[in-house]
């Protein structure tokens, strides 16, 4: 579980054609003021590390970043943020340090592979994104590498553009980037859809030439694969939101305070363009429904891969409504197919092909009906643990 901390909600100085959180600047929401003290109480009662959170947080006054960085650095002896680098300067450089801030960054590649993150002409847009890149330098020099998060889309990563987004990757390997998380796009508007999402083989093309880098790289790492593979193994224990049978109504691995200490759910849920406050209980219907509705209806019944996808992430869903899978399935689909293939050649067997998979399918299902959500791992220890036991009981 992580905790966001969205001091002005989504206010930003970029304007990503393809944010997710757009629906809320369509609809005017946008944060002017916010309170310390009332998010810092809000923050006691969460009672875990969090990250500053937008939008774009560095529009918060740096005074104010250091008063929310020591209560952080008090508190629980590290801090993190998610930025779109372009503010960084020398302050900031100075407070990451002193406060222990790991710092994310969002950026889709150099020049016009990153023209997506928009800043209001061709010109500034290009400027903020030369920006960005001598951050990440900077942060490197300064051993303060940052992580990640790349978008795929049609400005990026189509066959024309993928030589140079990996020429760019190897450069950042090169300084020190360690780790990078990939992201498909979540498309929140038709006209997005039509200028910047990419065919699903584009994407599984793409993702599939970033694997085979990753094997050439010394020190970048791409989550996602690593991801699917111990989901296919069923370690799933530090599994991503998006493969842990995320409830839209809570986001149970993301807990949100805004500015003025409301508690709120994960954005990539959020379609309404409000923050709705999140529910006390945990459901999981979407899964139930999920495993037992065909998929040419949207749901994800006989998929070999349902213990490990779960549907995906419910801000990709089918047509906008988190009770269809995602969709981006034909994608998941290829990406654990590739590396089901990969183990099985390695004389290891993922549960996908395991004969007694309807089994644990089966436990997940009770637990999801009983307002549980337990890992993978745990549900299959605790399988094989009981079968043992009545193996024993029989013998004596």
């Amino acid at each position: 579980m992580g905790v966001e901390l969205r001091p002005l909600g989504v206010n930003c100085n970029l304007s990503c054609q393809y944010c997710y959180q757009n629906p809320q600047r369509d609809a005017g929401n946008l944060t002017r003021k916010y309170d310390l003290e009332a998010m810092k109480a809000a923050l006691l009662a969460e009672g875990s590390p969090f990250i500053l959170f937008g939008g774009e947080p560095l529009l918060v006054p740096v005074e104010d970043l250091e008063e929310l960085w020591r209560f952080g650095l008090e508190r629980h002896g590290q801090n993190g943020i998610q930025t779109n680098g372009v503010l960084i300067d020398d302050r900031h450089l100075q407070l990451f340090r002193k406060y222990k801030v790991h710092v994310g960054i969002s950026m889709d590649g150099p020049g016009p592979l990153n023209d997506a993150r928009w800043m209001g002409t061709l010109a500034a847009t290009r400027a903020a994104t030369e920006k960005t890149q001598a951050a990440i330098a900077r942060l490197c020099q300064e051993g303060l590498p940052p992580s990640l998060i790349v978008t795929l889309h049609r400005g990026n990563a189509t066959a024309e553009h993928l030589p140079a987004l990996t020429v760019w990757l190897r450069e950042l390997d090169r300084l020190g980037v360690h780790s990078a998380r990939l992201h498909l796009l979540e498309v929140e508007e038709p006209n997005i859809r039509d200028k910047y999402a990419l065919p699903a083989g584009d994407n599984v093309r793409a993702m599939l030439c970033l694997s085979r880098l990753e094997s050439e790289l010394p020190r970048l790492r791409f989550d996602i694969f690593r991801e699917i593979e111990s989901l296919l193994l069923a370690r799933d224990q530090q599994a991503t939101c998006v493969w842990r049978a995320c409830d839209p109504y809570t986001t149970e691995a993301v807990r949100g305070v805004e500015g003025h200490g409301q508690r709120s759910n994960c954005g990539r849920t959020n379609k309404d363009g409000i923050d709705f406050h999140k529910a006390n209980t945990p459901g999981y219907e979407r899964y139930l429904a999920l495993y037992h509705t065909p998929q040419e209806f949207g749901g994800c019944k006989g998929c070999r891969f349902f213990l490990q996808c779960k549907g995906q992430c419910p801000g990709t869903a089918l047509a906008g409504d988190w009770r269809n899978r995602t969709e981006h399935c034909a994608e998941w689909k290829a990406l654990f197919r590739e590396a089901e293939d990969k183990l099985l050649d390695r004389g290891a067997t993922p549960i996908s092909v395991q004969p007694n998979r309807v089994y644990l399918e089966a436990a997940m299902l009770r637990a999801w009906t009983e307002g549980k959500n337990p890992s993978l791992q745990d549900t299959l220890a605790r399988m094989i643990a009981e079968h043992q036991k009545s193996i024993a009981g029989a013998a004596s």
